[in-house]
């Protein structure tokens, strides 16, 4: 049983009862949230999905971390493969009455990273030329996205933690952005996929940065204003369970209407089928 599984009383619903596929560490990782208007999300985010929101305002996060650990179920850790740099620009959605992450961007300095995640996982995985340095407790990041596929976007600060550790607690803004239990990604033929996922309750911290560059977001057309929400994590163990499809939302008062299948989905069925 991975380590994570011993905890799951704190879980807004149940675990998957199948086994898990991928086992990852989330190492000093930087949680650095903007609020932003729910009109304004509501135009980047799929409709299939509703914005989730706290008092009425959705959020944008840029997420730096190290990976580590990175391993199939019943495999270990791969040395050259496993441990990584990785940045996650993401909001806050919810389907079928499960609140998860919407990941806009991932970005990852390893390449066979990038190609599994995009074929298995579906998310928006793009290769970046990244490096990360420790002086005493604090973490300084920088990354500039080098695949063909993105517009050279960079991220660059320096954090670390500012404060004791703790839970966050339900109600509590930190619980609505940290403790998300799956993630969702959209097949080109536009169904949506859910991936559940576990971990302990993250042990937080305060955190303080200076974030030099910050491009991430311009590509979607959301501008990030004022000092952003900073909390900090030294590790989180993760398990991941394989990408099903899931019922959409429904926008109130309108049919649901499925985007056609496009050549590119090699002759996948969509989730109706």
């Amino acid at each position: 049983m991975h380590r994570s599984l011993r905890f799951v009383q704190h879980r807004p619903w149940a675990r998957p009862a199948g086994p898990w596929v991928m086992a990852q560490n989330w190492e000093d990782l930087l949680f650095a949230h903007w609020p932003v208007p729910v009109d304004v999300m509501r135009l980047v985010v799929p409709r299939e999905l509703e914005v989730d929101t706290f008092e009425g305002r959705a959020w944008m996060g840029m997420v730096p971390f190290r990976m580590s650990g990175v391993r199939l179920c019943g495999m270990p850790a791969l040395p050259g493969l496993s441990a990584f740099p990785e940045l996650n620009v993401r909001t806050y959605v919810t389907a079928g009455g499960k609140p998860g992450v919407w990941f806009f961007s991932l970005d990852a300095a390893n390449r066979l990273a990038v190609a599994v995640a995009r074929s298995w996982f579906q998310l928006p995985y793009f290769y970046a030329r990244m490096e990360t340095e420790a002086h005493g407790h604090e973490i300084v990041y920088r990354s500039r996205r080098t695949d063909r596929r993105g517009l050279g976007e960079r991220f660059e600060a320096a954090y670390q933690p500012a404060g004791e550790c703790f839970h966050a607690q339900p109600g509590r803004l930190e619980y609505f952005l940290a403790e998300r239990y799956c993630l969702y990604a959209q097949r080109r033929d536009g169904a949506i996929l859910r991936s559940e996922i576990h971990h302990a309750p993250w042990e937080l911290q305060n955190a303080r940065a200076r974030i030099e560059v910050n491009t991430m977001a311009e590509s979607l057309g959301v501008q990030l204003f004022g000092e952003p929400l900073l909390h900090f994590a030294k590790l989180q163990e993760v398990v991941v369970w394989t990408p099903e499809c899931c019922e959409p939302e429904r926008p109130k008062g309108k049919p649901l209407k499925r985007k056609p299948r496009v050549a590119e989905s090699h002759g996948r069925r969509s989730c109706s089928e």
